[in-house]
């Protein structure tokens, strides 16, 4: 079978390439997709270029890719809540990483079935941005009236995030650039920031929760806009203590710059490691059969296009998400 394979670490274009493998088999609780999408990630790129390899450390060559819609081929004897010919969706385990591929075996608990009003191109764009936002915003207790600011509305996680909030009855900020004003307004969020011409900070204050998604002084900018006791989640900032220790970081802790203003600001500060969950792709189905998420594609390649949709999805200018067809 065909799959798009990190062969080392480097360049998007000298590391990445098109090879035939064998079709993989299945343990006792696996399921076997035939993939008919793939949803690309900022993190495989990242992987791509090495900056992950100490975190997630990869026989090469690798098969690529952690987001798949499919229909299930064939399942494992202790599989009973799925059948032959269920369209499925998910966002596979770090050890089973490999969705761009025509074939992917994966662990049944991590699977939900597809959303039976959008395309499986749709789908496969929804479970890592998904389950990301999901975890994130629940981390620290998102609920009905807090006041949220989302950075990067238009990027994949942030579609996502202002739908689910607003979903939740938050009043929702967000940051994007000019040409994508109009788009992340018709997710519902509540007030638009043009970081082009505003200045968030001085529009977004004594907000109940800040959504990090882009890590460095973002981070510590949103102590400034929090209220008192407010709160910070974070998916691109360091992690807290609790998450360090659970990615097996032992002696670490906070810098003291960080540490010293979560003190001074009474806050709460939770950095989100995304697990796959079914249970919670089940949640995403359902929001989705509602009509209270919209999935966010920008653009749909060809497999064998596999190199291209990468180097664009690296770009950072992708509004919503980039997917592989190998319908």
């Amino acid at each position: 079978m065909k799959v798009l394979q990190i062969i080392k670490y480097g360049e998007l274009k000298d590391s990445l390439s098109i090879n035939e493998i064998e079709k993989p088999s299945i343990k006792a609780s696996d399921i076997l997709i035939e993939t008919k999408a793939a949803g690309l990630n900022p993190i495989d790129y990242k992987m791509v270029s090495g900056g992950l390899k100490d975190m997630v450390p990869l026989s090469l060559p690798g098969t690529i890719g952690f987001d798949v819609s499919g229909v299930i081929v064939e399942k494992g004897a202790e599989v009973t809540k799925f059948e032959l010919g269920d369209a499925v969706y998910t966002r596979v385990p770090q050890q089973q990483m490999g969705t761009l591929s025509e074939y992917v075996a994966v662990e049944s608990s991590v699977v939900s079935k597809k959303p039976d009003n959008i395309s499986f191109e749709e789908a496969a764009g929804l479970p890592l941005i998904g389950l990301t936002a999901i975890q994130a915003l629940e981390s620290v207790g998102l609920k009905e009236n807090d006041r949220v600011l989302i950075h990067a509305g238009s990027g994949g996680v942030g579609t996502f995030a202002i739908q689910y909030a607003k979903a939740k009855g938050a009043f929702v900020y967000t940051t994007t650039s000019t040409p994508n004003v109009d788009m992340v307004k018709a997710l519902g969020a509540d007030r638009v920031i043009d970081y082009k011409s505003e200045d968030y900070k001085t529009i977004a204050k004594d907000l109940d929760i800040v959504f990090d998604t882009l890590g460095n002084n973002y981070t510590l900018e949103a102590f400034e806009i929090i209220k008192e006791g407010g709160k910070v989640t974070t998916i691109s900032g360091l992690p807290d203590e609790e998450s360090a220790k659970n990615l097996g970081m032992t002696n670490y802790k906070l810098p003291e710059e960080l540490s010293s203003i979560i003190k001074e600001k009474s806050a709460i500060y939770k950095h989100t490691w995304m697990q796959p969950n079914g249970e919670q792709l089940a949640e995403i189905s359902s929001m989705v059969k509602d009509g209270k998420i919209k999935p966010v594609v920008d653009k749909v390649y060809s497999f064998a296009q596999g190199i291209e949709a990468y180097l664009y999805l690296a770009t950072g200018r992708a509004k919503g998400k980039v997917i592989i067809s190998l319908s």
